[in-house]
């Protein structure tokens, strides 16, 4: 062998030797090769606090499941499909590449059991049975997932399948990724405790998180989706909680499992240190309802024929409340009409005692009280006084006396300063009994002959209006008043118990009582109870001080007491909105107490009450029924 040639064989070997050496590497840690991508975003407000390579387009893995969960919680929520409806396994789904549930071609399981494999376990044959289930093909559902992407603002995002495995054209990135993961948070609370879940029974054994050694690791760790294929390499959204601030990290192209966790904390790390301590929530727009049997493709500019609903799928929209449902209040019986005459006359008397008082008053000379007897005011003609005549005569009371003195100093004086003559109980007796001698009998049947009957004479007097002679010569007679209804007979009061009177009581008819304005409201008001006893009896018409509206809905639902206003409105707007159907007929009332704002919803039934409370509750919100 020539000098020549020997070297040349050993500078083959020596390339051989680094080009060897340089593929070492690589075929023992391959991952590394995948591309790195990184975004970190306050999900309060959606602010960006970290990113690095964000916006390149790389494989997302099992990250695709967040999409296929999203879609499968809004099936949920529109009516396609129910939580406990059964999904037969095809043969598609069975043989699809694990990870898997392994589940069998033909097998009947629940949709809830579905989501849990696929959230947790990241069940391929799971993500692609709720995918049939929804859509009828995985290509159709493929489709609707990304119109959803599109909705959120996930522009760089495309999918062909539900489950994540690499295929032509199926790409994402780390800004979608963390949109996403916000959305999942924002739209769909109720169901996103799912993802903090270390196992749980997915109907055909127990799945354990993938993401699990993050939750345990990582305080205020709660979700949220782990991924991985060779050609994505290891990928993690991932979301925690401390006090009032949340991060949500996503990261593409980890080189294992334990070094994508750490990278993960480091960047949630990142996040809790930059974020502002008060950072006003703005939830994300939640996207149109992409339900898909009435949209169009998108490239096509037609509807798919995939997207026609199966025989016997019953799909129900809800929309919002147009008006509130507030209780129609039942009409008023309408008052008897003795009643109603009864009221009518009483404020004709009022306005005329007003006028008269009001005339009175005007003039420069009144006459004081106890003047009317004096020989110059006598002898005066009527037309010289400028008295305004009362709107109606003197009225005998049948009503017991007050024994106060004064009182019957009072109703004299008044009757003097008038010009009216005051009689004695005994003169007041005399004369009606001469006037009674004189009078002509009632024709047989008349009104108060019908109104006294046969006890008219005994402890039930009857009530009369009489106009006293003496007035008539200085007053001049007013104007008949229009006929009133004959008032009841009022029983006397029983004598007093004492015996030391040195004079029996009068009689109720024996006084004459000059009644003023407040007098003649007090007995209007008496006579209209009086009409109204005097419509008791079996048939009569059953008298309602209150009239409710309620219908039994008188239970309430409260969420807690808001440092503001605006707080405990937002909080009634956002839970009325996620309860429709719980708080169809709730109103929203926010009450100031206690330092604070009460927020809750009234008007409801125990029944309505009780599950709107349960169905909040399952949210991890504070609620309890009001009871009335």
């Amino acid at each position: 062998m020539s000098k020549q040639a020997g070297w040349t064989a050993v500078q083959a070997v020596i390339v051989a030797v680094v080009f060897v050496a340089s593929f070492i590497p690589a075929a023992l840690t391959g991952a590394q090769a995948a591309p790195y991508a990184a975004m970190v975003m306050d999900a309060r407000d959606g602010r960006v606090i970290f990113a690095r390579n964000h916006d390149t387009r790389l494989h997302p893995a099992s990250l695709t499941k967040m999409m296929t969960l999203y879609i499968a919680f809004e099936a949920v929520k529109h009516g396609e499909i129910s939580l406990d409806t059964p999904v037969r396994i095809s043969a598609r789904a069975a043989n699809t590449a694990c990870s898997c549930l392994g589940l069998r071609a033909g097998q009947s399981v629940a949709l809830r059991y579905l989501i849990r494999a696929a959230a947790l376990r990241s069940g391929n044959d799971a993500a692609v049975a709720i995918a049939e289930a929804i859509s009828g093909s995985e290509s159709a559902f493929a489709e609707r997932m990304t119109r959803t992407a599109r909705a959120m603002g996930m522009e760089n995002t495309t999918f062909r399948n539900a489950h994540g495995l690499t295929a032509p054209g199926h790409l994402s990135t780390a800004r979608d990724m963390t949109i996403l993961g916000r959305q999942l948070l924002f739209d769909y609370p109720q169901y996103y405790n799912i993802f903090s879940r270390r196992n749980d029974h997915a109907g055909v054994g127990s799945v354990h998180n993938t993401n699990r050694a993050l939750l345990n690791a990582y305080r205020g760790a709660d979700g949220i989706k782990t991924g991985y294929t060779r050609a994505a390499g290891f990928n993690l959204t991932a979301s925690a909680e401390r006090g009032n601030v949340r991060i949500i990290a996503t990261m593409f192209g980890g080189a294992s499992a334990a070094a994508r966790n750490a990278h993960v904390a480091e960047l949630l790390d990142i996040g809790f240190a930059r974020a502002q301590s008060r950072v006003a929530t703005r939830a994300p727009a939640t996207p149109a309802y992409q339900g898909g049997h009435a949209v169009a493709r998108a490239d096509s500019g037609g509807t798919a024929a995939n997207d026609r609903p199966s025989a016997g799928r019953t799909i129900r929209v809800q929309t919002a409340v147009a008006r509130s449902p507030r209780p129609v209040p039942r009409p008023a019986p309408e008052p008897p009409e003795e009643l109603l005459l009864a009221v009518q006359d009483s404020v004709g008397i009022a306005l005329a005692e007003q006028v008269a008082a009001a005339t009175a008053a005007a003039e420069p000379d009144i006459i004081a009280e106890g003047e009317a007897e004096t020989p110059e005011v006598a002898g005066l003609a009527p037309e010289a006084l400028d008295i305004v005549p009362p709107a109606r005569p003197a009225t005998l009371i049948a009503e017991a006396p007050d024994p106060a003195a004064e009182d019957d100093a009072t109703a004299l004086a008044l009757a003097e300063a008038v010009g009216f003559s005051t009689l004695t109980p005994e003169e007041f007796a005399a004369a009606q009994g001469a006037e009674t001698a004189t009078a002509p009998p009632e024709a047989e049947g008349s009104e108060s002959a019908a109104a006294a009957g046969p006890e008219s004479t005994s402890a039930q007097p009857e009530v009369e209006t009489v106009q006293l002679a003496t007035a008539a010569a200085v007053v001049p007679p007013p104007a008949a008043p229009e006929p009133r209804p004959a008032p009841l007979p009022v029983p006397a009061a029983p004598p007093a118990a004492s015996e030391e009177l040195a004079e029996p009581e009068p009689a109720p008819s024996d006084l004459i009582i000059l009644t003023t304005a407040e007098e003649d409201a007090s007995a209007d008001l008496a006579q209209v109870a009086m009409v109204a006893e005097n419509f008791a009896g079996e048939d009569a018409p059953e008298v309602v001080s209150r009239l409710s509206t309620s219908s039994g809905r008188i239970w309430g639902v409260t969420l807690g007491s808001f440092p503001s206003r605006h707080e405990a409105e937002r909080v009634l707007i956002q839970t009325s909105l996620s309860e429709a159907v719980a708080l169809e007929n709730g109103l929203r009332r926010v009450r100031q107490a206690g330092g604070g704002f009460e927020a809750s919803f009234a008007g409801l039934t125990r029944d309505e009450a009780e599950m709107a409370c349960r169905r909040i509750a399952a949210r991890q919100r504070t609620c309890f029924t009001v009871a009335p």
